[in-house]
């Protein structure tokens, strides 16, 4: 099973519930990898003592243009739908950070004189926990583009994780680095707060599983401050709301410190437990 952990804001506990959830699954015997994909910012690593077993290099395929045989007849530019190639009167010009990697230049160049080459934007790499292993995406600094790496890391994942529940710690918002993190799970969790501005972000990312025609459910971090008014906006949706998680203050310090949570408190615990007992009952 593969699920993402994926939320309309940052700051509302993905990487908290992500690393807990992992490791009291693994407590209970269970085959498990975390993927952090959130690689703008990676942090799952913080609250692991692990070893760096091996380390990846990630690339995006970028066209490289040819003079050679180039009749600048600008058919590369035409087909461009992101505005990464320029035809000039002497020259055909690359923009490698507007570039998607969708080949229509090179392949449909008539003379081959845009070859696909090439360019690192991050890498991923592999931790051996005592717990499970955790799988990281670190982009490059100055890149543009977090899909390319999220999209490898997750390939990195199913490829060599094939019988283990897979957890994926998105990254924030309801951009393209989210869906590219949630469109081919089993199921999506959505993270959120029961204040206004939670509630805000809770419509935008539920939209935008309602478009990836996705299951999804919500977990309520920090319960007991702001209002009902998630609650409420679920029950009129017919969300179902996976557990609550009690507003604690000596949680915030163990996770200020990066430290695991759910053997320290209890009622962190037995919201973990519910979330296991949903995750076992999906479909």
């Amino acid at each position: 099973m593969k699920i993402t952990i994926a939320s309309g804001k940052g700051g509302t506990g993905k990487t908290t519930i992500s690393t807990n959830l992992a490791s009291y699954l693994t407590f209970l015997g269970k085959k498990v990898v975390l993927a952090d994909l959130d690689v703008e910012e990676p942090n799952g690593a913080l609250f692991f003592k692990g070893d760096l077993v091996e380390e990846k290099i990630s690339n995006k395929m970028i066209p490289s243009w040819n003079k050679q045989d180039c009749t600048l007849c600008g058919e590369c530019a035409d087909v461009c739908n992101f505005n990464a190639i320029l035809n000039l009167p002497t020259e055909i010009r690359v923009f490698p950070a507007l570039c998607h990697s969708c080949y229509a230049c090179s392949e449909l160049c008539s003379t081959d004189s845009l070859p696909m080459k090439p360019s690192p934007i991050g890498k991923i790499s592999i931790f051996k926990t005592n717990k499970f292993d955790l799988v990281e995406g670190r982009l490059d600094l100055g890149q543009e583009m977090a899909v390319p790496l999220i999209a490898q890391t997750i390939e990195y994942v199913d490829e060599n994780y094939l019988n283990h529940i897979k957890l994926l710690d998105a990254p924030p918002g309801t951009s393209c680095p989210v869906i590219e993190a949630s469109r081919f799970s089993d199921f999506v969790v959505l993270i959120t707060e029961s204040t206004p501005f939670g509630l805000n972000d809770l419509h935008l990312a539920v939209e935008t599983m309602k478009v990836l025609k996705q299951n999804y459910g919500v977990i309520i971090n920090r319960y007991g401050i702001g209002n009902n008014g998630v609650e409420e906006y679920c029950k009129e949706q017919n969300i179902p709301i996976i557990t609550k998680i009690q507003n604690d203050k000596e949680v915030a310090k163990l996770y200020s410190k990066g430290e695991l949570i759910y053997d320290k408190i209890e009622h962190f615990k037995d919201s973990l437990d519910e979330i296991v007992t949903f995750i076992g009952d999906i479909k």
